[in-house]
């Protein structure tokens, strides 16, 4: 091969696979690099740095196939092995936007009723390679920025904020941006130290803290004293689920929802769920008893059924099946859905008796 020359990974797999078959090139490729496979997007864990006492940010080398395209603001899927299966969740990218880069960084904190996040945040070694999903979500930075921002975050709603921070931050380009922080103490302030540097480079960047274990929650009724043009300007929100109820409901009052963004960590199922029932996933010939609690999505997972998912929160829609026979309950609304091939999001619904999906 001469000097600069370059051969197409695709004209590679196309000749390894007259080779290889019945196996696929990608089983050697992966013996070399556990990266080098079109199947699945892969990372490995390169480091895991540790933020507060409940929380860390998990460094990510992605593998083969990975584009350098996420928006400030979005979230990935990390699919990790725990006891033997894998579990997936959506996380927010901390990491600032590059057209070209190495590593993505994910900053999670550990509930106490969460398994994953437990085991990412205490668990988790570097060289660990993981299964990861493209980046997705709307809740992202515009380009070009607003001249005037507001940020509204509390607790680790701070992580999607912080890619769009370090992104302008990069670029040179930070706008004047109000920024309130809501954390129970200054301990727990993921990020607090980079974001007391950021107050103090940028003149345009004003940082408010709030520790609500001595301060009380945020009372909106004040927020004309944190960010006296709070009407006049695009605001980002992130956080618990009542802080962001409250958020809306202020903007709503104010008729300013139209300049609200909000990010929901948690998906909430206020629905009644279905009665449930035998779930029959055809092409593949597998069958699972489920619950009327439990998502389609969850029971053909249990099964080892490969599921197409994304945000698992009812937002993506990449977790979209046809639904051939029987009948689905929206576990968000309690709507039921039941026309034959009536494509339905598998991550939000429950069955309503026995069902049957293409796949």
């Amino acid at each position: 091969m001469t000097a600069g020359s370059t051969i197409s990974w695709d004209r590679v797999r196309k000749a390894g696979s007259k080779l290889t078959t019945p196996l696929h090139p990608d089983d050697y490729l992966r013996l070399i690099n556990p990266l080098w496979t079109s199947r699945e997007l892969r990372g490995r864990v390169e480091k895991v740095v540790k933020e507060t006492e409940d929380a860390a940010t998990l460094v990510i080398k992605p593998g083969w196939g990975w584009r350098w395209s996420h928006r400030p603001g979005q979230y990935i899927g990390i699919g990790v092995p725990v006891d033997g299966k894998f579990q997936w969740r959506s996380y927010s990218v901390s990491s600032p936007t590059k057209r070209r880069g190495h590593t993505i960084a994910i900053t999670i904190r550990a509930m106490p009723e969460g398994l994953l996040s437990s085991h990412l945040v205490n668990g988790l070694a570097p060289g660990t390679i993981v299964r990861l999903a493209a980046p997705e979500g709307d809740f992202t930075l515009p380009d070009p920025p607003p001249a005037r921002m507001l940020f509204l975050v509390g607790g680790s709603g701070v992580t999607p904020v912080m890619s769009m921070l370090r992104t302008l931050d990069r670029r040179g380009t930070m706008p004047e941006v109000v920024m309130h922080y809501s954390s129970p103490t200054p301990d727990r302030m993921i990020f607090r130290d980079e974001l007391l540097a950021l107050e103090k480079k940028h003149e345009g960047f004003t940082l408010h803290q709030l520790h609500t274990d001595t301060d009380g929650i945020l009372d909106l009724g004040e927020l004309d004293a944190i960010c006296s043009d709070w009407r006049e300007r695009e605001t980002w929100a992130c956080g618990p689920s009542p802080m962001l109820d409250a958020i809306s409901a202020h903007f709503e009052a104010a008729g300013l929802e139209d300049r609200l963004h909000l990010e929901r960590f948690t998906l909430e199922l206020g629905g009644a769920g279905g009665e449930g029932g035998t779930l029959t996933f055809r092409n593949s010939g597998k069958q699972v008893e489920a619950d009327g609690a439990t998502t389609i999505l969850e029971a053909g997972e249990e099964v080892g059924v490969g599921m197409p998912f994304g945000c698992r929160m009812g937002i993506c829609h990449t977790c979209t099946l046809t639904l051939v026979s029987g009948t689905v309950r929206d576990l968000r609304s309690g709507d039921e859905f039941g026309q034959p091939n009536e494509p339905v999001q598998t991550c939000i619904t429950a069955a309503v008796g026995d069902c049957t999906f293409d796949i």
